[in-house]
């Protein structure tokens, strides 16, 4: 038995010596990457008549998931200049091109994320309640 502890030890000894690298210099790999600069919504027009809403989302149980998530998809929207989701307040606040979204859309994109997410309360604002 104490043969046998000591030639596991002394593969052991082995393999760390063998696979230990005196090398101070790091490996350097390079790698190709396609980089493409695209903005959350690229085709806004800065002379477009843009539209504030504010509406509340039922169904939301965290801050990360679920209104980061909605926050995002909103943002990702053609014709959306700003979105921001309250998850305390269970408030979102879009603001976009009126030319390019309608309430009715963002009402289904709140929906297509998940569907216990409901609307409530769509109302057009002059400025948002953070503001």
């Amino acid at each position: 038995m104490n043969t046998i502890k000591n030639l596991f030890s002394l593969v052991v000894v082995m393999l760390l010596i063998v696979a230990c690298k005196n090398e101070t210099e790091p490996e350097v790999k390079t790698v190709e990457v396609n980089v493409t600069s695209k903005s959350v919504s690229p085709t806004i027009d800065e002379n477009a008549t843009f539209a504030k809403v504010e509406f509340g989302v039922e169904g939301m149980t965290c801050a990360m998931g679920c209104a980061k998530t909605i926050e995002k998809k909103i943002a990702k929207m053609d014709g959306v200049k700003s979105a921001k989701v309250d998850f305390e307040k269970r408030l979102a606040m879009v603001e976009y091109d009126e030319a390019k979204v309608s309430p009715e859309s963002l009402e289904e994109t709140v929906v297509s994320v998940a569907k216990v997410y409901k609307v409530k309360n769509m109302k057009k604002v002059e400025a948002f309640k953070t503001e």
